[in-house]
Order: C-alpha cells, then structure tokens, then sequence
C-alpha cells in the first residue's frame, strides 16, 4: 500500500502541476487544467486551488492572463529575445547600442540631483554622499512591447572645470559624445544580477507574478579605469537573454 500523502492539498496540487511542466505533459504556452477541473481531481476549494497556483506564480512557472487563464512557462524553453549588450561607435561618432534596438523615452528625461549612497559611491570612486546629477526614464521600443527602466549617475565631480558645472550634461547615451569631447578616451563595463523588482518596478515593466528583473550596471570608464558615469537599466527577466561578444 503505498504511503498516504500528508502535504496540504494546496502543496499536492503545486507538486503535480510543477511535476507535469518540468516533465512536458503541461507543454510551455499551454492552459492548464482550469480552477474547477483542480478542485474536482483533488475534492478541495478553489481558493485552496489558487494557493497552489499562487506558488508556481512566485517560482515563475505560470502565467495567469486576465480572462485567458493560467498558461505553464517552461524554464527550459528559450526566451522570446536576445539582447546584444554594449556599446560602439558609429562612423559618424556616435555612441550606439550594440542590440541597435530604437528606444523612446516615455518622457523627456530631467536631471535631478541625488546624493550618492555608499553602494554607488564605491562604484563610482567617490565620497557617499557626493552630489551627481541623475536621470529616471522608463524607455519602450517596438510599439510598447518592449520595455526598461534606465537611470544614469554622473558624479558632480567628474564635470568640474568643465561647461557643465553651469550646465547639466545630457542623459546617457548622448552623454557618451558629451564625456568624449572633453577628452575622455572611454570603454565600458557591465555587471549582471537578478532579483525581484519593487511594487513600481513591476508596474512600470508590466510584469506578472513571480518574474524577476535583470538588473544591469553599466560603467562608462576613462583612461586608467577611471569611472565617469554610471547607469542602471532594469529589464523584465522572464523572455529575454543578454549576450556579450568575447
């Protein structure tokens, strides 16, 4: 006789449908068995149904879409986009990025001065609490399918006995041009993390339940790597890859 299963309902539901999509009875981009059906095969509520559901959510196993139902999202399956990551230079001079994707601000960026926490201020090479103009724009490409938070820092420092202590410097990637023509030699470096995003994140990105953001620094660097400006882009984690050239 084999053992009586003593986890809750909600867990042994979470179990057979994660079960079912690791193993492809629930192929990714698929509906899955409805509330009703679940709750009839395991003589439970549908909110207890909902809980279950509500962990492979958290885990990013499924998507529920508003009127459609809830889909299972296979995390062997390869993301809807590839994005190249870097920068080059245009023959005309200007600096580009390498997925050569047209991103739009949803506003005119405004520069803010912000005050640099110790995480930044140690990136930056400069002393927490050192003034730097900073811009915020939610960006979108592709009619709005596409979407990324991108905010740039540039320490007040790195402008002084410049145009710019008169004058705030352009948001990136014009500031690029900008840190060039005052004679900066500049390349870059990126660093690559995951974590789940922030009530506002998530709103702003249109993300469902349980999907992570990438969260890439970008820093702009000048002879003897030393930082210039540095930039925050966050991105939904759920259909897309990031590629480096090596």
């Amino acid at each position: 006789m084999p053992p009586k299963n003593t986890q809750p309902k909600y867990r042994q539901i979470a179990d057979y449908l994660r079960d079912g999509i690791l193993d492809g009875t629930f192929p990714a981009g698929q509906p899955l068995p409805s509330e009703e059906a679940l709750a009839k095969q395991f003589g439970v509520t549908r909110p207890t149904v909902r809980q279950g559901l509500s962990e492979l959510r958290a885990s990013g196993l499924v998507e529920a879409i508003m009127g459609r139902g809830t889909f299972a999202r296979s995390p062997h399956s390869r993301p809807s986009h590839t994005r190249p990551r870097g920068v080059r230079r245009a023959p005309d001079g200007r600096y580009i990025e390498a997925d050569g994707i047209r991103w739009t601000d949803t506003e005119p960026p405004v520069a803010t001065r912000t005050d640099a926490p110790l995480a930044l201020a140690d990136l930056l090479r400069i002393p927490p609490g050192e003034p730097m103009f900073t811009y915020d724009a939610l960006q979108t490409a592709d009619h709005g399918r596409l979407r990324q938070l991108h905010r740039t820092y540039v320490p007040f420092s790195i402008l002084a006995d410049t145009k710019y202590e008169e004058e705030a410097p352009p948001s990136a990637p014009e500031l690029y041009s900008a840190l060039s023509d005052l004679g900066h030699e500049l390349h870059f470096t990126e660093y690559v993390r995951t974590r789940m995003p922030l009530p506002d994140q998530a709103q702003a990105l249109r993300l469902a339940d349980g999907v992570p953001l990438l969260h890439v620094i970008r820093m702009t660097l000048a002879e003897a790597d030393k930082p210039l400006a540095l930039e925050e882009f966050h991105l939904p984690g759920d259909e897309l890859e990031l590629s480096f050239r090596l």
